[in-house]
C-alpha cells in the first residue's frame, strides 16, 4: 500500500535544535530508500517541510518506520499520513462495453 507522509514540525521546534540532526536524519533516509520501503522523497517548496512516499502494509508500519528518525525520536517532528488507494474511476469509461454497448458517454 502507497503511504504519503506530510512532514510537521512540532510547536517549539527550532532551527537550531534541527542543525546537530541533520545528518543522522539524512542516512536514516537513505537506509529507508535503500531498503525498499521509501520509494520517493520531496520537500515542500515554500514551507521546506518533507513530502515521503512510502510503500509499507498498512499505514502503521508506516508510522513506525518514521519513529526510528532522529527528527522525530528528538520531538522536533511528526507526520500526518495518508494511506491511497489505486483511482478506479476509469472504471466509468468501461461500463457497459462488456454488454455489447460500443457507445461510451
Amino acid at each position: 500500500m502507497k503511504i504519503l507522509a506530510l512532514e510537521r514540525e512540532l510547536p517549539g521546534s527550532t532551527g537550531d535544535r534541527f542543525q546537530p540532526l541533520l545528518k543522522d536524519e539524512a542516512r536514516r533516509v537513505w537506509e529507508l530508500q535503500q531498503s525498499g520501503t521509501l520509494r520517493e522523497i520531496y520537500f515542500h517548496a515554500e514551507e521546506h517541510t518533507a513530502i515521503l512516499m512510502l510503500e509499507c502494509a498498512h499505514a502503521e508500519e508506516a508510522g513506525h518506520l518514521l519513529s526510528t528518525l532522529p527528527l522525530v525520536q528528538a520531538g522536533l517532528i511528526d507526520f500526518v499520513l495518508i494511506p491511497l488507494a489505486p483511482y478506479d474511476g476509469f472504471a466509468r469509461l468501461m461500463e457497459g462495453l462488456a454488454d455489447g454497448d460500443q457507445n461510451v458517454s
